[in-house]
């Protein structure tokens, strides 16, 4: 009678070992957990909701969806079918201009997709990575348009005015063209650390005085316009100022994907490895708290705004030079200087991040024009849902509901 006393009252082994609770999660659902609660995965699945938003918009502009949505009642598959018609169309031809081209049987013809995804991805990085940069320490770097423009111009002052050899000729450009770009961008850092001017104002005034500086030089011979042209354009750049082709004349991949490539790894090293980089992430998570553990502030954000600026600006420098070396004109920028934004916000201001953002957007901007060719939807469908991207990345409380994700753990 004691021992079966004693045994009912003895604890089962897991409460002897946890003191009466019960066992705790294994690592497994632990590791599991942190992955769905982080905002990478949030990141990612703000772009699968705007890619599903997106179908419905690639269906509702489809002939053959309206006309079967007429009697969907009557015949609900031809409906169904319909939409998943349009829908799967869509975005094979989308793959089919940014990746691979399964519809060709010569080899570099179907991975001629895959570099032009490349090439537009190369000034997107470059550019993300100067507004990236911005934000890890606290600044809303959205002059991204006059830094590419100015130093595009800058660029290409040089590569039509100069005779030099390739090996001289291309560094000088590219040299000038980031300078100036860096330069550009430290005015607004300056006036942030002297005289406490917003980094947003002053950055949009600099774009529309960069953007009527261009205009000046193109309007005028001697500058940057073309002999006897009235158009606001300049020549063409010289051979030897010319990003080369890294693949050959088939395909219009040039040195600047390598360029941002490198440039990835120097973000990389700076945020994470030096002593500089500590300082940025410790101005942008606390200015004050900073300057009490006696870092410069204001020093530390001219600093970044003239890496920013150098970084935005070799995107324009591999414009002008690489992407459309035709000539400086007033839109070489693309609509890139704004992209960044998104590039850097989708890669949460980490460079591998927003590698991997650049040449997402990079595919759609190759991809979009495949898709309006091949099955007739409108270019902006792409743009609709990089602007969805926005919309979900800056909304994560959103993004959470909507799958039931577990909210982010705060630090």
């Amino acid at each position: 009678m004691n021992d079966a006393v004693t045994n009912e009252q003895a604890p089962a082994p897991a409460e002897k070992e946890s003191g009466g609770q019960p066992p705790e999660p294994g690592k497994g659902h632990s590791l599991m957990r942190q992955i769905v609660a982080g905002d990478a995965f949030a990141g990612v699945l703000a772009v699968v909701l705007a890619v599903l938003v997106g179908s419905v918009m690639v269906a509702a502009t489809d002939d053959t969806v309206r006309e079967t949505a007429g009697y969907v009642f009557a015949r609900p598959s031809d409906f169904f079918s319909a939409v998943w018609d349009a829908v799967w169309g869509a975005y094979t031809a989308l793959f089919r201009g940014a990746v691979y081209n399964n519809l060709v049987s010569d080899f570099a013809t179907q991975i001629r997709p895959l570099t032009e995804t490349l090439k537009f991805a190369a000034p997107l990085i470059l550019a993300g990575l100067g507004v990236g940069l911005g934000f890890r320490a606290g600044l809303f770097n959205i002059g991204g348009r006059g830094q590419m423009l100015l130093a595009g111009a800058a660029a290409g002052y040089v590569g039509i005015n100069f005779d030099l050899p390739i090996a001289i000729h291309l560094p000088l450009a590219i040299l000038v063209g980031t300078v100036v770009g860096a330069f550009w961008a430290a005015i607004a850092g300056v006036l942030k650390a002297r005289t406490g001017a917003h980094e947003v104002i002053v950055t949009i005034m600099l774009n529309y005085v960069a953007y009527y500086l261009l205009f000046y030089a193109l309007s005028k011979e001697g500058l940057l316009q073309a002999p006897g042209s009235a158009n606001p354009k300049s020549l063409p750049m010289k051979e030897s100022a010319v990003l080369p082709d890294i693949l050959g004349d088939r395909f219009n991949l040039h040195l600047g994907f390598l360029i941002a490539l490198v440039a990835v790894a120097f973000a990389w090293w700076l945020l994470n490895r030096s002593a500089l980089g500590y300082r940025i992430r410790a101005v942008g998570e606390n200015p004050s708290a900073a300057r009490s553990a006696g870092i410069d502030v204001g020093r530390t954000w001219i600093t970044v705004m003239l890496i920013a600026g150098a970084l935005v600006g070799l995107a324009g420098v591999n414009q002008v030079l690489g992407t459309v070396p035709d000539g400086v004109t007033l839109d070489l920028d693309a609509g890139i200087g704004f992209d960044a934004i998104t590039v850097a916000l989708l890669g949460r201001s980490r460079p591998l991040g927003i590698l991997a953002a650049g040449l997402l957007f990079g595919a759609f901007k190759a991809g979009g024009f495949s898709m309006q060719a091949a099955e007739g939807i409108p270019v902006d469908i792409v743009l609709v849902v990089q602007s969805l991207i926005v919309l979900f990345i800056a909304a994560p409380p959103l993004v959470r509901a909507i799958f039931r994700l577990p909210a982010k753990e705060a630090k």
